[in-house]
């Protein structure tokens, strides 16, 4: 019974490759190729680009966007976890539910206070 499961699965997931690999061929094969220098240009908004696109930022700025990521994740949790709160109540849950979301606010509290003290929050 469960090799039966997991071949539902692995059929799923090989028609799933299998038709994007299909509509990725059928796509290349239908359109129009005819490169020009200003096709093959770097766009950056309408403006001609200076130097290369080839470029290094500080690794600060990949800090605020690990951040963000982290802090998106954060009320994207907490936004469902609110609205099934009273469900999960009256299941019995409601301490067990209460007591899961304060454990992984307090992780993300400790991730937002390494960062704070790091000074990866500072803007100069």
């Amino acid at each position: 019974m469960i090799a039966r499961d997991y071949l539902f699965v692995a059929v799923f997931v090989l028609f799933g490759i299998v038709a994007i690999a299909v509509t990725l061929a059928v796509a290349w094969f239908l359109r129009p190729y005819k490169p020009t220098p200003d096709k093959l240009m770097t766009y950056e908004c309408s403006v001609p680009p200076k130097g290369t696109a080839w470029i290094q930022f500080r690794i600060i700025y990949y800090l605020f966007a690990i951040l963000f990521v982290i802090f998106d994740v954060e009320a994207i949790f907490l936004f469902p976890w609110g609205a099934a709160l009273k469900w999960l109540k009256e299941q019995g849950l409601g301490i067990l539910a209460f007591v899961d979301m304060f454990i992984f606010l307090v992780i993300l509290a400790f991730g937002w206070l390494y960062a704070w003290r790091k000074g990866v929050l500072r803007w100069t």
